[in-house]
């Protein structure tokens, strides 16, 4: 009878170190994740604070905006598919529009309610790619059919993959 209670005490003890042993390499595990996740999150602060870009000139002829930007920042920017462009525009008949305007490839025509790269320059380091003291141009088409009224007041809004952004009013 003593050596069965000894047994049970055994597995017992056993048990509570093996359910111990879990909790604690479950818990340093999340820590782990955690520590890990906000070293992620300081990195892409970091990286939004270094970058700016500032829109330097807008044209347009009602349907096609030209818009001037400056890389003022230090950080490269190349995913272009990730930038968002957002035109706020009064038309023809006085209605507000608003338009997220996505990314089209430079290689086809441009279709509405897209943008395409116009041109970078210099662009001698990186072609292609947006670098710190570059200039670009954008070439933004809005709908034919629904294009911004003359002496209306508009603004756009050009925000790069990590959030860094600049906006500006124009007129027609």
């Amino acid at each position: 009878m003593g050596f069965g209670s000894i047994i049970a005490a055994m597995i017992s003890v056993s048990v509570i170190l093996l359910a111990t042993y879990v909790c604690s390499k479950g818990g340093f595990y999340m820590a782990d994740v955690l520590s890990d996740s906000f070293s992620e999150m300081q990195e892409n602060k970091n990286e939004m604070l270094k970058t700016e870009i500032e829109v330097t000139g807008v044209t347009t002829d009602g349907v096609d905006v030209l818009l001037s930007l400056r890389n003022t920042g230090t950080v490269k920017i190349g995913d272009f598919e990730y930038m968002d462009v957002i035109v706020l525009y009064c038309n023809s008949s006085n209605t507000t529009k608003t338009v997220w305007v996505p990314y089209q490839e430079e290689n086809t025509t441009l279709a509405g309610n897209h943008w395409k790269v116009h041109s970078i320059s210099p662009d001698l380091v990186n072609p292609g790619i947006f670098d710190a003291g570059e200039r670009m141009e954008m070439q933004i088409r809005l709908s034919a059919s629904d294009p911004i009224g003359n002496h209306s007041e508009n603004w756009i809004q050009v925000t790069t993959p990590n959030g860094a952004g600049d906006s500006v009013y124009f007129e027609r």
